[in-house]
């Protein structure tokens, strides 16, 4: 049970996901510890050091079964963490306790757990963001063609479609499944560089041979699914490697507040809202709101999440030479933390955007509003053709304009532009013609085209190559 004196992370607790929390667990990271150990010994007997197959095998079977509390007991004893679980690990298969972690420094097993860690990690969430913008592309295919007003500034400008402001989220969303992807295919194993990334000890070892040094790191990456190694490190990898995942989920953590940020601004408009369960409380105090919670706590994490990049900037401008430890307590927090924030943004964000409930009627009142105002273009242009005077009647609709605008905004009455202009008689020949020439659809413009070509040749090509739970499937066998 939990200590309820204690503090807990909310993010494992509260938000995370299990198999993002299993990511960077205990479990994992000694398991991955265990792993990267077996791989050493499995690749160094290979290529001809005195290590047996039964000793490769002895540890093998240990993998998962760790025991933790004598490695505890361990550490307060030495203040090491990777020397107390190498003495855990010995003790229960005390044949390989000679071989175990044979010419490594910590580092071979801390740095490339990490790597392995956000390679795995960047994998759940890119099944995320594909699940996210499935469930966004459906959405944005349905409302392809309902007119809705077009804000620049937050005023009021030209209209556009539901459906064409969805597909502003999810081309940005597309742009960070293309990083996330790169990520992952680019993340190299620091490999098996030794205590300042010379590989002193290995050369040591095989008795001055350098390409069985070389063959060494080659078959360890390869063991732990690897096809690339940094090319050169110091003790550690270079942190700018953090910066860049890092980097990676800002990104996404910036598509996803921009998007609930406009939500959120919708649902004051009473146009379109985040879903909202019937037993559902909006307030303790005020009984009839529905505040756009889900929304904010993707804002809210966002926030959190975008300001990492620049935390770890800082850790690597500070390694000092081949490395110093100030980066160490740092990154237990922000790498963990940084994948568990991004990991509920996207579990929420799929759920937002699945639940979208759009108010047509809300929609099309607040374009009656303004859409008078934004015809008159329209208007002028096929009175001109009916053979009236450009310059009088560019005039009439001025006059018209303005006065109907004082009416809205010192009288709070309703926008009566066409109601003057069908009145004056010049545009009597017009007059029919107000009602279509006001048509929402007509001010569009391709914004319904732009919808389906989007869909249909940027979207749709990752969908079908994403089957729906293929991509998670695929990121929880890692």
């Amino acid at each position: 049970m939990s200590d309820r004196n204690s503090y807990e992370n909310p993010l494992s607790l509260r938000y995370a996901s299990r198999e993002m929390n299993a990511n960077w667990s205990p479990a994992k990271k000694f398991s991955t510890w265990r792993r990267l150990w077996v791989a050493i010994a499995q690749a160094e007997r290979e290529l001809g050091l005195p290590i047996t197959a039964e000793q490769v095998k002895g540890m093998e079977a240990l993998i998962d079964n760790i025991n933790f509390e004598s490695a505890e007991r361990w550490e307060k004893k030495l203040r090491h963490d990777v020397m107390s679980h190498i003495q855990a690990f010995g003790e229960q298969c005390p044949a390989a306790k000679p071989i175990i972690h044979l010419g490594a420094t910590s580092c071979e097993i801390t740095d490339n757990t990490e790597l392995i860690q956000m390679r795995d990690g960047l994998r759940l969430l890119r099944a995320k963001l594909i699940e996210v913008m499935r469930a966004l592309r459906t959405f944005a295919e349905r409302h392809r063609d309902l007119p809705t007003l077009g804000f620049t500034h937050f005023q009021a400008a030209q209209l556009t479609t539901v459906g064409k402001r969805a597909c502003l989220w999810l081309y940005d969303l597309s742009l960070d499944l293309e990083k996330i992807e790169r990520e992952i295919a680019g993340l190299p194993f620091r490999g098996i560089k030794g205590t300042t990334g010379t590989q002193a000890s290995f050369l040591e070892l095989f008795g001055g041979d350098q390409e069985k040094v070389r063959r060494l790191e080659q078959r360890v990456a390869e063991l732990m699914g690897f096809t690339a190694c940094v090319p050169v490190s110091g003790q550690t990898y270079t942190r700018k490697i953090d910066y860049g995942v890092l980097t990676v989920l800002s990104g996404i953590a910036q598509s996803a507040a921009k998007m609930a940020s406009d939500l959120r601004l919708l649902a004051h408009l009473k146009e379109i809202e985040e879903p909202f369960e019937a037993g559902q409380v909006g307030s303790s105090a005020m009984a009839y709101k529905r505040n756009p919670m889900r929304c904010e706590r993707i804002c809210s994490l966002a926030r959190f999440v975008m300001s990492l990049p620049v935390n770890a900037a800082q850790t690597h401008a500070n390694q000092w030479f081949e490395r110093t430890l100030d980066d160490s307590a740092n990154r237990r927090l922000v790498l963990p933390q940084a994948f568990l924030a991004v990991d509920i943004l996207l579990s929420t964000l799929t759920d937002v955007a699945g639940g979208l409930q759009v108010w047509p009627l809300v929609i099309a009142r607040h374009i009656q509003a303004e859409l008078p105002f934004m015809a008159t273009e329209a208007i002028l242009m096929a009175a001109v053709k009916a053979g009236g005077d450009r310059q009088e009647l560019h005039e009439a609709i001025r006059r018209h304009s303005m006065e109907a605008g004082r009416r809205v905004k010192e009288e709070g009455r309703d926008n009566d532009l066409l109601k003057r202009l069908a009145a004056d008689p010049l545009f009597a020949a017009v007059k029919a013609e107000l009602p279509e020439l006001v048509e929402p659809r007509r001010f569009v413009g391709r914004a319904p085209e732009q919808v389906v070509e989007f869909l249909r040749d940027c979207i749709d090509p990752i969908l079908t190559a994403n089957p729906a739970g293929a991509a998670a499937a695929e990121a929880v066998s890692v």
